[in-house]
C-alpha cells in the first residue's frame, strides 16, 4: 500500500541523499521524528556531516534554519531572546533569539552550561518559552537537532536525564562505509562546497507532511503490541545494570516510532518487528547505566539489544 508517509520518505531520502552520502539510516530516523514532531540527538565524532544533514533538512522543509554553537559562556538569553527598550514605543519589546526557527541545530550541546541546557526543556516539551511572565509560542514545526561528541569529555556538561528524555530519537553517526566515503571524496575532493548543492534541493510540499501525519492514526496497533512495549519498559526499569529505565514518555515515543516505521514499509498495522527496528534509537539514550555496568564496559545499545532478546514477543 502506497501512502503519503512513503512518499514523504522517498522525497526526503532522494533530496537529502543528493548532498549527504551514506546516511540512509539517519535520514529514515529524521523522517520518523519529523512526522512524529520529535527532536533528535545526533551523536558522533566531528566531520561526519551532522551539520550538513541538518541544514539540508531545513532547506527541503522550506523552513527557517538557525544554528546555536554550544559554548560554556552561552547564556539562556542568547538562545531565547531578551527584552530591549524601544525609544520610539517608549516600552520594552521582545527580541527573539535563534530558538525561534523551524529547525534549530544546537551544535555540541553538551558544551553549553546546565542553565542554558535547562532553557531548552520548556521549548522542547511545550513548544513555547517563558520570558519575564510572558509566554511566546515557537513555530508549529519546531524541531531541535542537537549534536554531541561521545568521545570527548573535557569542557563538557553531560546532558541530564530530563533533557535526554525529551529527544525522541538518538542517531549514532559512525564513519561511512568505504564505498560511500569514496563517493564523498569524488564529489567534494576537488574543492567543491556543499552549500550551493543545498540551495538546489527541491522544497517539499508542506501539505504532504500534514497528510503524512494524519495517516499515522490509521496504523492499527493490537492490544498485544501495547503490552510488548510496556514489557520492554518494565524490563528496563528492573534491569540490574540500569539505574534508570524507559520512562512513560519513552514508551510513547517507542510506540509512535514503530507505527511510523510500519507505515514507511507500507503496512496497515504495526508489529513487534517494527518496535525492534526503532528500539535502539528510541531507548538507548534514555537508559542510565550503573557504575558497575560502566566499569564492565557495557553500553546502552548493548543493553537495549539484551532487553529485546530477553523480552517475550507476542504473536
Amino acid at each position: 500500500m502506497s501512502s503519503r508517509i512513503q512518499q514523504l520518505d522517498t522525497e526526503l531520502t532522494r533530496e537529502l541523499g543528493r548532498v549527504v552520502v551514506g546516511a540512509e539510516g539517519a535520514i529514515r530516523a529524521l523522517v520518523i521524528a519529523l512526522i512524529a514532531r520529535g527532536h533528535v540527538l545526533v551523536q558522533g565524532v566531528p566531520g561526519l556531516g551532522k551539520t550538513l544533514l541538518a541544514k539540508s533538512l531545513a532547506h527541503v522543509l522550506g523552513g527557517e534554519f538557525k544554528r546555536i554553537q554550544g559554548t560554556p559562556d552561552l547564556m539562556p538569553s542568547d538562545i531565547i531572546g531578551v527584552h530591549v527598550f524601544d525609544a520610539r514605543e517608549r516600552s520594552f519589546v521582545f527580541r527573539p533569539g535563534p530558538l525561534f526557527a523551524d529547525v534549530v541545530l544546537v551544535d555540541e550541546i553538551n558544551r553549553a552550561g546546565p542553565k542554558t541546557q535547562a532553557a531548552l526543556l520548556e521549548a522542547m516539551e511545550e513548544r513555547q518559552v517563558s520570558v519575564e511572565r510572558s509566554v511566546f509560542a515557537l513555530p508549529g514545526d519546531f524541531m531541535v537537532l542537537a549534536t554531541q561528541n561521545p568521545r570527548e569529555f573535557e569542557g563538557t556538561y553531560p546532558l541530564p536525564e530530563s533533557q535526554l528524555d525529551r529527544f525522541m530519537l538518538r542517531i549514532d553517526v559512525d564513519y561511512p562505509e568505504r564505498r560511500a566515503e569514496i563517493e564523498v571524496l569524488e564529489r567534494y575532493g576537488g574543492g567543491e562546497l556543499p552549500a550551493p548543492l543545498i540551495g538546489a534541493l527541491a522544497r517539499m510540499d508542506r501539505a504532504l507532511l500534514d497528510a503524512a501525519r494524519a495517516e499515522v492514526a490509521a496504523i492499527h496497533v493490537a492490544a498485544a503490541l501495547y503490552g510488548y512495549v510496556l514489557d520492554l519498559a518494565r524490563a528496563s526499569r528492573e534491569h540490574g545494570r540500569l539505574l534508570l529505565g524507559l520512562s512513560t514518555r519513552g514508551a510513547l515515543a517507542l510506540l509512535r516510532a514503530a507505527r511510523i516505521a510500519a507505515a514507511v514499509r507500507g503496512a496497515e498495522f504495526a508489529t513487534p518487528d517494527d518496535v525492534k527496528a526503532v528500539a535502539v534509537q528510541v531507548m538507548a539514550h534514555r537508559l542510565v547505566l550503573s557504575p558497575d555496568a560502566v566499569l564492565e564496559g557495557q553500553s546502552d545499545i548493548g543493553i537495549v539489544r539484551e532487553l529485546l532478546a530477553d523480552t517475550a514477543v507476542p504473536r
